[in-house]
């Protein structure tokens, strides 16, 4: 299993915001950012413990699969339309705090928000709750020789820069032709097989609305999207017939834009946006104000709008043969005053302790919110794995700013103590099997060279299992400049994925070339002469994972609950916690008997094959069963 485990256990660091760095010349382009990384170490060998009786009957691995979703009509930067209509801004709720000077962040491309379908908020259990049974205490074993290690800082060996990936792929976004109509998709296609890409990354829930028909969300509002058409089953057919690979492109907690909302009644916005009081799901500043420029997020400290955007995502992951998903957004909007709705604050209040409302601050508000980006990774990436193993998760990660040497210096990063994103540990801990770096950085630029290429190494450096690959900004430089970029890309060992097909080059984005055009010179640069897109298959299949995703239920609240994964020898294996809807899971366990500890009281399942096995909802009880246990590894 994993070694390392870098989440909420992390230590607070300095309270004040680094300095932002501006970057360059990044337009107000939003990119849905797409990409991730495969994480976590190999798993550790454990001795045979034998074949130890399980405390309730063997568990059944399987799960019933989710309520199939009601057919709709439904990466951090692609280009916005302009605005149609006066901006949706609703009222704002009292402040909170007295409003903080703002937080100049870097200029990047914006991020496409996407709004989901609403589901319940707590859907009811699959199975029966199991209550706990008492058992003996575990014997007191002798502390082992070699502990696994919960939260060290892992010195990891940089990958040998031969074959760490093979992904050669391309983001198509949904804010210009390219997937409209069966025309655009056709000829998107072929011109994605002309360049010799390997993979597809297709924009699919944009802003809580989805540019498919058969998922949980709405679809998408676009006058020219074609009636009834599903460009994400028209893609698909044709790229999986000239062996392309699709990833689903998804914003996690993008839900709207207020200068061009959906339309649709079921949209999340309509039920639980910014005039729905105490069901708003929206995400808020101190103040009570809601909007990123145009864009509306949704507050992943909510626990009804965590599993909303769970289930949006895994309704596509059911009903499609997609090779993979990408997180986009899944993070904090910039600027680090977010996370101040009322639900999301009064969680906090109830599961750290603290009163009153924290300042933007406030470690222990920063750390907490992080976890709830984290946790939700988690669950979408658990639930995928075991409802289609062989689907690659993936993550759009940002860059922001001069890359770390360590994890130490990432912690320093606006990444991690503005938008709160985590990613190294996502690698570290086995979520993620392929890490797209949105290392959005233009060499005409002062430092952005070394930027570049510092970040990819950073990256090698902490991706665990998983594959890495450069995301570069096509938009923002020359075809030259791209080739350059993707050229030490693939020498440091890194995949690559360009940003993107609608605008391939800066002179289609800023200086009026046409996208054939300006496509068919990125083309010739990038292949022809020596140019390093050759043509690359990328046959692996993801890794295999062992896991366990299980649900804790409580009369109070369910999240930030520590639970343990153990062997059935005591030895500790895992170490999380709850999201706000009880949900817990770990990655890369040992096959055979894994017991579960949360609140003092125990369960023990059997992991019998790869995978991941859904644990039975556990009934948590008010009294401990099992005496407290000396500190053990």
């Amino acid at each position: 299993m994993s070694r390392y485990f870098l989440n909420s256990q992390a230590p607070a660091r300095s309270s004040r915001l680094l300095t932002p760095v501006l970057i360059g010349l990044t337009a107000a382009f939003a990119l849905g950012g797409s990409g991730s990384a495969q994480t976590g170490s190999e798993p550790a060998e454990l001795p045979a413990t034998g074949n130890p009786t399980p405390l309730f009957p063997v568990l059944v691995l399987p799960i019933p699969a989710p309520t199939p979703p009601t057919l709709l009509t439904a990466p951090d930067a692609a280009p916005q339309p302009a605005p149609t209509t006066a901006p949706f801004i609703g009222p704002t709720l009292p402040p909170l705090l007295p409003p903080a000077p703002p937080i100049i962040g870097p200029v990047l491309p914006p991020v496409v928000p996407v709004t989901p379908a609403p589901v319940p908020a707590n859907p009811l259990p699959t199975t029966p709750p199991v209550t706990p049974i008492p058992i003996n205490p575990v014997p007191s074993n002798p502390t082992p020789s070699n502990p696994v290690p919960i939260n060290p800082v892992p010195t990891l060996p940089i990958p040998t820069p031969t074959s760490v990936s093979s992904v050669r792929g391309l983001w198509v976004d949904a804010f210009g032709p390219g997937l409209k109509t069966p025309a655009q998709v056709a000829q998107m296609v072929k011109d994605a097989h002309d360049l010799g890409v390997n993979t597809l990354f297709v924009q699919t829930i944009r802003r809580a609305d989805c540019l498919c028909r058969r998922s949980s969300v709405p679809r998408a509002t676009d006058a020219d999207l074609a009636p009834s058409f599903d460009p994400l089953a028209e893609v698909l057919r044709l790229a999986h017939a000239q062996g392309i690979r699709v990833f689903a492109w998804v914003s996690v907690t993008g839900a709207g834009n207020a200068a061009a909302p959906n339309l649709s009644p079921q949209h999340v916005l309509k039920l639980h946006g910014p005039a729905a009081g105490l069901n708003s799901w929206v995400n808020r500043r101190p103040d009570g104000s809601y909007l990123e420029g145009s864009d509306i997020w949704l507050d992943a400290g909510i626990p009804q709008a965590a599993d909303y955007m769970a289930q949006s995502i895994l309704s596509v992951v059911k009903n499609y043969d997609i090779d993979g998903i990408q997180l986009d957004r899944i993070r904090y909007p910039d600027g680090g005053m977010w996370g101040y709705s009322s639900a999301a604050l009064a969680r906090y209040r109830s599961e750290t302790g603290n009163k009153g409302t924290p300042l933007p601050s406030d470690p222990t508000w920063i750390n907490w919110k992080r976890e709830q980006i984290t946790a939700l990774v988690r669950r979408i990436v658990l639930e995928t794995r075991r409802l289609k193993p062989n689907v690659w998760t993936s993550a759009a990660t940002i860059t922001y700013g001069a890359p770390p040497a360590d994890l130490s210096g990432f912690e320093k990063s606006r990444t991690y103590s503005d938008v709160l994103q985590n990613w190294p540990a996502w690698t570290q801990e086995g979520l993620i099997d392929l890490n797209v770096l949105m290392n959005y950085k233009q060499d005409l630029v002062p430092n952005h060279t070394q930027w570049f290429d510092d970040w990819n190494k950073f990256a090698l450096s902490v991706r665990g299992k998983a594959e890495v690959a450069a995301g570069t900004a096509l938009y923002l430089n020359s075809p030259d400049v791209s080739r350059n970029q993707m050229q030490r890309a693939l020498s440091a060992g890194l995949g690559w994925v360009g940003y993107a097909y609608r605008t391939p080059g800066v002179d289609v984005y800023k200086n009026g070339q046409s996208q054939p055009r300006g496509f068919e010179v990125l083309r010739k640069s990038l292949t022809q002469n020596g140019g390093p897109l050759t043509a690359t298959p990328w046959k692996l299949s993801p890794p295999v994972h062992s896991g366990v995703l299980g649900r804790v239920i409580s009369s109070s609240d369910m999240g930030g609950k520590v639970v343990e994964a153990r062997s059935a020898g005591g030895t500790l294996l895992g170490k999380t916690t709850t999201d706000g809807n009880g949900y817990y899971g770990f990655t890369d366990l040992p096959l055979g008997a894994v017991e579960v500890r949360v609140a003092g009281q125990r369960w023990q399942g059997q992991l019998t094959q790869a995978g991941v096995a859904r644990y039975p909802d556990l009934l948590l009880k008010g009294t401990q069963i099992i005496p407290a246990l000396k500190s053990r590894p």
